[in-house]
């Protein structure tokens, strides 16, 4: 390997300036609007656990997120995410850059313990089927690659997890095989989990999400995901078509069995999730938020090596894939989000239907509101390079 590979240069980066980036990040300094800067209560929305949910309005009995009575979980000191750099995906590389991560947080002597049950939730929308960009493999683009989930598994092994699980609701077996998880279950001596079912245990298990819930009151889960002691969420940095953007936060939409939550048995997604075309914008955000309170993340890690702009998947026209060239990593997933967010070039705080929330609520936003941490880049100490010196101005999902 020649050179250090933080140090060679990336063809493809979108230069943004010191002056663009502040300016950026400043351009919606002060009250923050998601809609009105509030929570959003649906009515009619039904447990999964007694029937797949209906078409319900959110459009209506919107409040103040404050008043939600939602537990908060606030940091006692101003949260810490690491940022590292790596142009491919060589195993080498990214074993040193996580580990340089995790060293910068200060280790997963904090998050791991010995004898722990973990389980790591990876990204493999779409399935097989999709026909993945020109030239250009799914996992360098809108899947998280193995190697990197590959890297954090050793050092959860070598931080005393007795039991290590990667899970994913998956579209079909065949993924696991595809897009290289089995090679890397094997070498970690993880159990490949898939979400839509109830192996290794006899029946799925029906959590809360606690007070102050939007949409749902409880989530069909696999009880690996109830029993498991510490739950890490590693993501694919990408822009969403429906939530603006997909970081380790959104990444939750794919822990429910995808059965019980379609409007349609023709869907093959998630769809009462989405909700009806008009509150798609609304619902899903709120979505995100049951679902990060009804299985919190330990830890986030967010694959931004090679990835895509414009969409999540093939299937959303205009996306093109990109090479940021970053990891980034926190305990806290709000601000590890809230600095990927930045790195794409997007204001965190940014209003709904802004960039890159052209079609949604900010999710980011509500989440601050519910006490879960902070969306302003300000508030969050960064250890490695710059955020303004390594953003890639993603063009949103529009």
């Amino acid at each position: 390997m020649q050179g250090h590979p933080c140090q060679r240069a990336n063809p493809n980066h979108r230069h943004v300036s010191r002056r663009d980036f502040l300016g950026l990040m400043g351009a919606a300094a002060g009250t923050i609007a998601t809609g009105a800067a509030t929570s959003l209560v649906a009515s009619g929305c039904q447990s999964i656990a007694t029937a797949i949910p209906a078409a319900t309005s959110v459009a209506t009995a919107v409040g103040n997120a404050a008043n939600t009575g939602a537990s908060a979980v606030t940091a006692a000191s101003q949260p810490l995410v690491a940022l590292a750099q790596a142009i491919d995906y060589d195993p080498k590389t990214i074993r040193k850059q996580v580990r340089a991560l995790l060293d910068a947080l200060g280790g997963l002597k904090g998050v791991v313990h010995s004898g722990d049950r973990v389980a790591i939730k990876t990204n493999l929308t779409g399935g097989i089927g999709s026909s993945p960009l020109p030239g250009v493999s799914a996992i360098e683009s809108y899947i998280t690659h193995p190697e990197v989930v590959r890297a954090l598994g050793e050092a959860v092994r070598e931080a005393g997890a007795k039991e290590l699980y990667i899970v994913e609701a998956v579209y079909e077996d065949a993924s696991w095989r595809a897009w290289g998880y089995e090679d890397v279950a094997k070498s970690l001596s993880a159990t490949l989990i898939d979400l839509n079912n109830t192996q290794p245990y006899k029946d799925f298990a029906q959590v809360p999400v606690g007070d102050g819930a939007f949409i749902y009151k409880t989530f069909t889960f696999n009880r690996i995901l109830q029993e498991a002691d510490v739950f890490m969420s590693v993501a694919k940095m990408k822009c969403h078509n429906s939530a603006g953007i997909t970081l380790s936060m959104k990444n939750l939409v794919g822990l429910v069995p995808a059965r019980f939550y379609r409007l349609s048995e023709r869907h093959n997604y998630r769809s009462a999730l989405h909700g009806q075309d008009k509150e798609v914008g609304q619902r899903l955000p709120r979505v995100i938020l049951d679902l990060n309170r009804a299985r919190p993340i330990n830890f986030a890690l967010i694959d931004g090596i090679k990835t895509t702009e414009g969409g999540e998947g093939p299937w959303i026209k205009g996306m093109a894939a990109v090479e940021p060239g970053l990891l980034i990593a926190g305990v806290n997933p709000l601000a590890t989000d809230t600095v990927a967010t930045a790195a794409m070039g997007f204001d965190p705080t940014a209003a709904a239907m802004k960039e890159p929330f052209v079609r949604s609520d900010n999710h980011l936003a509500i989440a601050a509101q519910l006490g879960l941490g902070t969306n302003k880049l300000a508030d969050i100490k960064t250890i490695g390079p710059e955020v303004g010196d390594v953003v890639h101005k993603f063009k949103p999902s529009w």
